[in-house]
């Protein structure tokens, strides 16, 4: 299955080959909990950029976490991360893409289940 989400004006469009996740995550750290992000997590190998015409990157502390961005709607449409253990530990390799599952089309994200990360005390 193919899975296309794209942001409000439409420059920036994303495929993912694969299935939406059992559950949706809510992070509750500080950028996270400030922009609504609804997360549904892949390989890197699942996921492509097919547009990105305005896309724009956030890092923040440790700089390893890419937050994309549409810079001309401003939509946050992804995360390019360490593949972090729920206890905040890391192989030093493996990396994960957070798809703002708000974005999916023809998906309602709010309908989901959804888990929570308590990111504040995380990391």
């Amino acid at each position: 299955m193919t899975i296309t989400a794209r942001c409000h004006c439409g420059r920036t469009v994303m495929e993912v080959d694969g299935e939406l996740p059992e559950k949706l995550t809510r992070c509750t750290c500080s950028l996270c909990s400030k922009r609504g992000h609804l997360f549904a997590y892949y390989r890197p190998d699942q996921f492509t950029v097919r547009q990105a015409d305005s896309d724009a990157a956030y890092r923040w502390r440790s700089k390893q976490v890419a937050n994309h961005f549409c810079s001309a709607c401003g939509c946050d449409t992804y995360a390019d991360s360490p593949a972090f253990d729920k206890d905040g530990s890391w192989d030093g390799k493996t990396r994960r893409i957070a798809l703002n599952a708000r974005l999916i089309d023809d998906f309602e994200a709010a309908d989901w289940p959804v888990a929570v990360i308590d990111g504040k005390n995380l990391w």
